[in-house]
């Protein structure tokens, strides 16, 4: 490369990155075979099993630190709508709202939890099919070698 195309592209790198701005040096993803662009998600056992125990950790601990506001919330907005004051319906509807959110967040733990350990069980399943057949095909593969191997006689050879 002689000095001037090589200061040409400094040049032309230099335009393109603008004020200070940072570049990482890559190479495009290559073509999937499809043509369409998108690539596999790889996710190991031991990723499902972790998210899936993190929000079984999460569940717990909402059922047995974030519920304990709502017995004494609604006791106080109780004794405060029994006094007359407006403000123990407002408590009670904080109360409620509160707990409809936490039931919500509840599922949804539990949901991640259980459809993780459901995905996590059907991916085995699916990798043991797999590797079933595949094992089959390379016992087919073998008999055909065998075959070829002897000038497609078969074993008995005419």
């Amino acid at each position: 490369m002689a000095w001037d195309e090589w200061e040409q592209l400094k040049s032309e790198a230099a335009g393109r990155q603008g004020d200070g701005q940072m570049q990482l040096n890559r190479l495009d993803d290559p073509p999937l075979p499809d043509g369409s662009g998108v690539g596999d998600l790889k996710v190991k056992h031991q990723d499902l099993a972790k998210i899936g125990d993190h929000a079984h950790a999460l569940y717990d601990r909402l059922w047995k630190e974030a519920r304990v506001a709502v017995p004494s919330s609604d006791s106080a907005a109780g004794d405060l709508t029994k006094q007359g004051f407006a403000l123990g319906s407002a408590l009670q509807r904080v109360s409620s709202r509160w707990e409809e959110q936490l039931k919500s967040l509840m599922d949804a733990c539990a949901h991640i939890n259980n459809h993780l350990a459901i995905t996590d069980k059907q991916h085995r399943t699916d990798d043991d099919y797999i590797a079933r057949h595949t094992s089959s095909i390379a016992m087919l593969d073998a008999g055909f070698d065998e075959n070829w191997a002897d000038g497609g006689k078969g074993k008995g050879g005419k």
